[in-house]
C-alpha cells in the first residue's frame, strides 16, 4: 500500500517537474513567452514569477528525488 503511494506521489511529482521546466523562459523565448512571460532583457529572470517558479521546480525536483530514493530502496530484490 505504500508503495502505492510513493509511486502515484513520484508520477504527480514527475509530471509536474516537466511542466515546471518547459514553462522555464528559455534564451530564445519558450513557452513562458506565450503565457504572458517576460520578453528578455534586463529584466528577464529576474520577475517574481520567475523566482517563484524556480523555487517551485526546485521543491519538485526535490520531491522527485526523495521519491526516487525510496522506491529504489523499497523495490530492491
Amino acid at each position: 500500500m505504500l508503495n502505492i503511494l510513493i509511486i502515484v506521489v513520484h508520477l504527480m511529482a514527475s509530471g509536474l517537474m516537466m511542466l515546471f521546466i518547459l514553462l522555464h523562459a528559455g534564451r530564445g523565448g519558450g513557452l513562458s513567452d506565450m503565457f504572458g512571460g517576460a520578453s528578455g532583457g534586463s529584466m528577464a529572470g529576474s520577475t517574481v514569477v520567475e523566482r517563484n517558479l524556480d523555487r517551485i521546480t526546485v521543491a519538485t525536483a526535490i520531491v522527485f528525488g526523495f521519491t526516487t530514493v525510496l522506491l529504489a530502496l523499497r523495490l530492491k530484490t
